[in-house]
């Protein structure tokens, strides 16, 4: 069995939020559209550009690498997704489903910001200066990201539900 490195595992763990983002990006029209709330369908449009920016930066840290772009399946963030589209059936409707939405949005996020802040701590260590401050950008993005979710949440869509 071949010896793996860290770069090995810089490149599997690329691959796996590369995969993510590809599928947060279509997961987010229907979280948009399910929204009831008109701010946070605009966060949630919001955020799908963003993902399309996110991508984009994937794509340069694999050229950076010198290898195509390539995704790994993410059993993790097809769960969380799953868990979100059961939100939209099960609260449709009802003054509890942007709670939800929020909820599923941060957990998608809190994923986000563990591999990027893993991955920009990587290519810290492997000297790859470049790859460090794109991933270091879009770990900001789901930093403040998460922070509007909470925002909206405490102002809004959780008293929304509550006083149903």
């Amino acid at each position: 069995m071949t010896e793996k490195r860290l770069e090995d595992l810089f490149l599997d763990t690329l691959k796996d939020i590369y995969y993510a983002e590809r599928k947060i990006l279509k997961a987010l029209p229907k979280m948009a559209k399910g929204a009831q709330s008109p701010e946070l369908k605009a966060a949630f449009e919001k955020h799908r550009e963003e993902t399309e920016g996110q991508i984009d930066r994937l794509q340069q840290v694999f050229e950076i690498l010198g290898k195509r772009p390539q995704a790994k399946t993410c059993p993790a963030i097809e769960g969380i997704l799953e868990e979100g589209e059961e939100i939209l059936e099960e609260y449709q409707g009802t003054p509890a489903l942007d709670a939800g939405l929020v909820s599923s949005a941060q957990a998608v996020e809190h994923y986000e910001m563990a591999r990027y802040g893993t991955l920009k701590r990587w290519a810290e260590t492997l000297g790859m200066k470049d790859a460090a401050t794109l991933l270091g950008a879009t770990l900001d993005e789901e930093t403040k990201t998460d922070k509007a979710l909470s925002v909206l949440a405490v102002a809004s869509a959780n008293q929304k539900a509550k006083a149903a």
